[in-house]
Order: structure tokens, then sequence, then C-alpha cells
């Protein structure tokens, strides 16, 4: 039987996983449950909690690493025997991070230009569907509404070429939320390829639930075909219309090539996350690899994050008919994790066209940018820039410094890039580079921060007093 918790009052300015984990871990030493009692499932917890699930499940997973539960079959998450565990040997939360008032230019690659976002037009819709549709205070469908996937499905058959009917598509609240679910469909242990450079939190993802993630290298093609094919993998994720963060786009032979690998083994998969793929600037968008499937073997993963806001929190899912499948009998009770209001919001933005003349707006906003900020950098003979056709983001290379000073250096003057190396985890990253992302920037001081750049990454200028290359 469930131990009935005592339910924590969260705090502003702290992890939810994190509180969570702490008050657990208390109620454990306290013998509330005791040794061997059974702790409320996930999807309970969840429920009781009003969190999501990934919150659950990063808790859950710190007492499994600390030794507070045990993970039995059949019974999920039971309160280990502590011996004389003293209350004092839980961590105390940090104190919240201020926001780092040192940067006077923020290069990193998370943020977006908010003064593009279409408040007017997002809150009218929003206060009708709050007064025009109280059947939205019912639970909805699963994997999000019908009208919605209905939506999605066109928009991604216009815009993309992909080729799905409404009921392939799982929405919910972004894309690492998404990807845990996803992982949760294949057998513990198995191994999945990632792209090396790439995504961090793809490769805790992995780890968490159980997988063994294989580093394939990325070239200027993308993912190697060659090492994916000697590897065990039976799941690739790849972001082959922008990679992160080389910035490198797949051509078709190399998508092929992925299609083939995954067509020559049962149970094998292309996971397609269609990074940025909304702003290219030397091209038209290429079509993404999903139209390219005819065997059903990639599975889709896409987000409004970065074409609307971070914090509209919603992501879809497309999974092939036999993952799908999979995917019900998994997770037969799941609920949507995005406010049905939000989701109606949505999809009037979609179908009323406000999302296509929206993404027009903010797309030259950031090409405009993008030109400003590297043609000013390009007045600066020691740097190269690589990556700047697509996306949010750009490489940028000094080859007299070595990373760590680059970053130091821009530190020292205020401005705040990110070191390559952070996204390699096997392979070494290229030298001398960093990555510095712009939409967050303001329009109108682009060429000071590629001037103060610029200068701080001068070869003759020597390392500000008190700078630390790695710091």
């Amino acid at each position: 039987m469930e131990y009935p918790i005592h339910l924590p009052v969260f705090e502003p300015g702290h992890p939810l996983y994190l509180q969570l984990y702490q008050h657990l871990a208390r109620e454990i030493q306290q013998g509330r449950p005791g040794p061997g009692k059974k702790l409320p499932s996930k999807r309970r917890l969840c429920a009781l909690l009003g969190v999501s699930m990934s919150t659950v499940e990063g808790a859950y997973s710190l007492l499994l690493a600390e030794g507070y539960v045990k993970s039995l079959p059949r019974s999920g998450y039971v309160a280990a025997q502590l011996h004389d565990v003293p209350v004092q040997a839980v961590p105390d939360l940090p104190a919240p991070t201020p926001p780092p008032s040192q940067w006077r230019y923020d290069c990193s690659t998370s943020a977006v230009d908010t003064s593009v976002f279409p408040f007017s037009s997002w809150a009218r819709i929003n206060k009708d569907s709050v007064y025009q549709n109280p059947g939205l205070l019912q639970p909805g469908h699963p994997q999000g509404d019908q009208p919605l996937r209905v939506a999605l499905a066109g928009l991604l058959a216009q815009y993309r070429g992909v080729r799905c009917s409404p009921e392939q598509i799982v929405v919910g609240a972004g894309t690492d939320y998404l990807l845990s679910l996803l992982l949760q469909l294949f057998p513990q242990g198995s191994a999945v390829a990632l792209e090396d450079p790439g995504y961090p939190t793809a490769w805790q993802a992995v780890e968490r639930h159980g997988h063994r993630p294989i580093s394939i290298p990325v070239d200027a093609s993308g993912m190697c075909p060659r090492e994916l094919e000697q590897s065990e993998a039976v799941l690739a994720y790849v972001t082959p219309s922008h990679q992160f963060p080389l910035g490198v786009t797949m051509p078709v032979e190399r998508r092929s090539r992925l299609l083939r690998w995954a067509a020559q083994r049962e149970g094998r998969y292309v996971l397609e996350d269609d990074y940025d793929s909304e702003f290219r600037y030397a091209s038209r968008p290429i079509p993404a690899l999903q139209g390219l499937d005819a065997g059903g073997r990639v599975i889709y993963l896409g987000t409004f994050s970065r074409s609307i806001a971070p914090a509209i929190r919603v992501a879809y899912l497309i999974l092939p008919p036999e993952l799908l499948a999979r995917y019900r009998r998994v997770f037969p009770q799941s609920a949507c994790t995005v406010s049905r209001f939000e989701q109606e919001t949505l999809r009037q933005f979609l179908v009323q066209g406000l999302y296509s003349r929206h993404l027009r707006r903010s797309g030259n906003r950031y090409r405009r940018k993008c030109s400003i900020l590297t043609q000013a950098l390009a007045r600066f003979p020691h740097l190269s820039l690589s990556g700047q056709g697509a996306g949010l983001h750009f490489l940028l290379t000094a080859p007299h410094l070595t990373e760590g000073e680059m970053v130091a250096r821009a530190a020292r003057s205020g401005i705040r890039v990110s070191p390559l190396s952070r996204y390699c985890h096997q392979v070494p990253p290229p030298p001398s580079t960093v990555v510095v992302g712009y939409a967050g920037l303001p329009l109108e001081q682009l060429e000071e921060c590629a001037n103060l750049l610029g200068q701080a990454l001068d070869p003759v200028t020597p390392l500000p007093e008190g700078a630390h290359p790695n710091e």
C-alpha cells in the first residue's frame, strides 16, 4: 500500500526536483515511511503535487542514487533501511543564484527576442479561449487535444514536409519531457547514438533512464555514418536541419544513409530533433528528414520554444505507428502536461495565420541581427566565424588563443560566451572556439557588443589582470 506522504511546500527560486528530493529524504530519515514501505508512484506523485514527470523523476533519481529508496520489480520505489542517518545529512538547498549582473551582453543560446512576441494577439486569443470554451476545464486527450494535433499536422506538412496523421502526435510540456517519455519506450540498457558535440541534456536523459549513450562524431555533414553503423545503437538522436552546436546541415545523401541504417535491422529508429529549422538566412528551409522516411523509422521532435517563446512550453513528438502502439501500452492513463487553454490559444494562433506572420517577422529580425553582428566581427582579421547561415547562434574562432582564454577575455569585457567544449563528451573539441548566441541581444547594441568582443580577443592585447583562462 502506498504511503500517504506529507506534501511539501515549494518555495520560489529553487529547483522543484531538488526541493522534492530534500523533503522525501527527510521524511525517510524520520521513519515516514518505514523501511520497505512503498512510496507513491511517479504518476501519482505528479497528480498530488501538480508537478511535471521530469520533476518527480529527478527527485527519485537522486533518492535512488543516494540509497534512500530502492527500486523493486512490480513494486516501484520503497524506502531503504537507514542506520542512524542524521537529519543534517540531507544537504541544504543552495541560495538562489541571482542573474549574473556582470554580463553587459549575454551571448548564451537559450534567449529569444521578446520584442517580437505578439503580445496583443496572444492575449486576445487566450482571453477568448478562457471565456468561450468552458469545456476546456474538463480533462482532455492524453496526447493533446485533437483540434491542436490536426492543426499541427497541417502546419508541419506545409512548412516541413512532414507526413503524419494527428493520431501520431503527442503534445507535451517541452522537448526534455517528451524525450523522457520516448526513452521509456525502449528496453532498459538500450544503446543510444548521440551527436558529439551535442545537447548535454540529451546525454543526461539517456543515462537517467538507464540507457547507454554512444558518442558519434559530427563532421561537415552531420553525424558520421561509419561510426554509427559500427555501433550497437538502436536509436540515433540527430539534429539534421541545424546541428547543435556546430551549425552544419545534413545533406540528402547523409540523410538517406541514416534511413538505410535504421531499415537494416528491426527495432532501429532515428530521432529527428528539428532544432532551429525555422530560421535559415542563406537558403530556403530544408524539408525534414521525416518526410523522406517510407518505412516508419523516423521519430520527429519539435517545439515552439524558439519560434515563439521558451515559456510557452509546448513541444510535440511524432511517433511511427509501431512506437505509437507501444506508447499507448506503456502510458495508457497518461495526461497531457500542457494546459488545454494554452493548447487552444496555440491552435487559434496557428489556424488564424498569426504564427506564419510572426515567423516571417521574427525571422527577418534574427536575419538582421545575425548580419549586423557577423559583419562587425568580420572587421577583426584575427577572428573567423562559422555556422552563421541558420539558427540563432554561430561559432567564433580565435586561433591565437585557447578556448579558456577566449571565455575569460570576453568575461572581463562583460560578455558571456559559451566554450564549445561544454558540448563535447568523448571527442576533443575544435580548438580555440566558442559558441555565440545573439537572439536576446538588443538590436541597437550589436555593433558595440561586436567591437568589445573583437577587441577583447585581439592577439596583441594581454589577458587582463585577474582573468583566468578557465573561468
